[in-house]
């Protein structure tokens, strides 16, 4: 029986395209996007139930629905058994559980009640009617939703300043069981690290985690291939779970965390708007608190509550957590110098030498650098957090530049005489300011390429004066040229003179 609104509206627009516009069954068929049956069949039912056009201005939708489709008493019907529907609604949650099995041990119970057919309607029509975030089917330990709740807290730090934390919240999708907590900022970090509490929370894994478009965990936003952060890909990697970004400007998909986050801004971060909190360990722990009221407290519209569904339901579903939680780390593209070094935070890690003007993938994490070309990783370095400085494994460097022989310190001092003897002077004194020249073929590069801005003669003047004043390096010599000291005289040397005699003068022997 067609019972909604949107039906009943077609119905009338048929008998109006028929009795007053005079159209064929045919035509009012394309005009409405129905079958000619399904036109031939409304004509028939107004027909049999004597009426006549235009209708009664006082008919509304349901009296119009009672004359078409008249409800034939059936005593057999209502003397049959009602199925459970909060235990079918529960049960369907659960892997490889499906209405044809429910029903059929349904039909065990009950020889005499509803055929499969009219057990799955009055099952959907009772689903319509519960909550529609509810009525979703989500299998037991298939999905977690998570997300940022809209409403942050303010934390006063010792510094008596005050910052606002944000609200992480998840959520499992067959129990509706949820975990929140404080962190200072979304940033990519924080994210990793309440996945990684949420899933210890939890006591073990989902296949599926959906997070919303945020930046933190997808890189690029797209409706059909959203390309995921690769720290957050290898992180799901780690635990064994899979990432499905909600589509993006599709709430639906979503929908579970969307309540979850609007429940605990009901039920806990209203409940602390009035207390003052002086740390962020402090708010966590008072969130906690008020997590397990939550998770204890009964649905409105459903039987039992989290706690009780998550045992039930998620609890035995999920994977098991690994032996080790994840460790955080970052992903970087470099490109491979000349020197075979790439570049991070300032400091230089070296690579196969071969691998020169390749780009790579840089895996950082507070201790290691590893670099990865094409997947596989070629060098692993202890993280140095001196800026300026190398760290250079000898099996790198090559045996003999036959192929890169142009990259050598006789060809960039060979470069530096065609600007001038002191460009020339200062690229010898940076070769031999490292341990290896190659690890100053970047410098020596930025220093020569200068004169692409600046000219070869102020470039020589520059490296005159960077020679005087002991400046062997490229900020030195850049910062020369950006102030136009290289225009200015050289300071006069200090005259020879007799040194002072003094008790209290130790002279410039005492330093050397």
């Amino acid at each position: 029986m067609p019972a909604e609104r949107l039906t009943m509206r077609k119905i009338r627009e048929v008998f109006r395209l028929k009795f007053d516009c005079k159209l064929s069954n045919r035509k009012i068929a394309k005009s409405c996007l129905i079958a000619r049956s399904t036109v031939a069949e409304y004509l028939f039912r107004f027909h049999q139930a004597a009426l006549r056009w235009p209708l009664p201005d006082d008919m509304d939708d349901i009296q119009l629905e009672q004359l078409l489709y008249p409800i034939p008493l059936r005593s057999l019907r209502d003397s049959r058994p009602l199925p459970n529907y909060d235990y079918i609604h529960a049960e369907l949650r659960k892997k490889g559980v499906t209405l044809s099995l429910l029903w059929q041990e349904y039909k065990e119970e009950e020889p005499h009640g509803y055929q499969y057919s009219q057990f799955c309607n009055r099952y959907r029509q009772w689903a319509a009617r519960i909550d529609p975030v509810m009525r979703q089917e989500h299998r037991a330990g298939e999905k977690m939703f998570v997300d940022y709740a809209g409403q942050t807290v303010s934390v006063n730090d010792p510094g008596n300043q005050v910052r606002k934390a944000q609200i992480f919240v998840a959520v499992l999708g067959a129990s509706n069981y949820t975990y929140a907590e404080a962190t200072w900022t979304q940033t990519l970090p924080d994210w990793i690290g309440s996945h990684s509490r949420a899933f210890a929370f939890f006591g073990g894994v989902p296949e599926v985690v959906v997070p919303d478009n945020l930046k933190s965990g997808v890189k690029k936003a797209c409706y059909y291939e959203p390309d995921i952060n690769p720290t957050y890909l290898e992180m799901a990697n780690h635990y064994g779970t899979a990432v499905i970004p909600a589509r993006v400007r599709k709430p639906k998909d979503k929908a579970k965390v969307e309540v979850a986050v609007q429940v605990v801004e009901r039920w806990i971060l209203a409940r602390l708007r009035n207390r003052q909190f002086f740390s962020l360990t402090r708010l966590n722990k008072a969130i906690a608190e008020l997590l397990v009221d939550l998770n204890d407290k009964s649905f409105q519209k459903l039987p039992g509550y989290r706690k009780q569904l998550f045992n039930l339901l998620d609890r035995p579903a999920l994977n098991p957590l690994p032996v080790e939680p994840y460790q955080y780390a970052q992903w970087k593209k470099a490109r491979v110098n000349v020197d075979y070094h790439i570049e991070v935070d300032r400091h230089y890690y070296s690579v196969p030498y071969s691998l020169i003007k390749k780009q790579i993938d840089v895996r950082i994490t507070q201790r290691t650098i590893e670099c990865f070309y094409k997947n596989k990783r070629v060098a692993s370095h202890i993280r140095d957090y001196r800026k300026g400085y190398h760290t250079t494994t000898r099996d790198h460097m090559p045996k003999s530049h036959q192929k890169w022989a142009q990259w050598t310190p006789q060809r960039f001092v060979s470069w530096a005489d065609k600007t001038g003897p002191c460009t020339a002077t200062l690229i010898e004194r940076v070769l031999n300011s490292r341990p290896y020249p190659q690890q100053s073929f970047r410098s020596c590069l930025g220093i020569l390429r200068l004169a692409k801005s600046y000219g070869n003669g102020r470039l020589e003047a520059a490296c005159r004066r960077a020679t005087v004043i002991g400046g062997t390096s490229y900020r030195s010599v850049e910062s020369i040229l950006k102030h136009n000291l290289d225009q200015k005289p050289l300071p006069d040397p200090s005259p020879d003179e007799d040194p002072i005699e003094h008790v209290n003068i130790r002279g410039a022997r005492y330093y050397r």
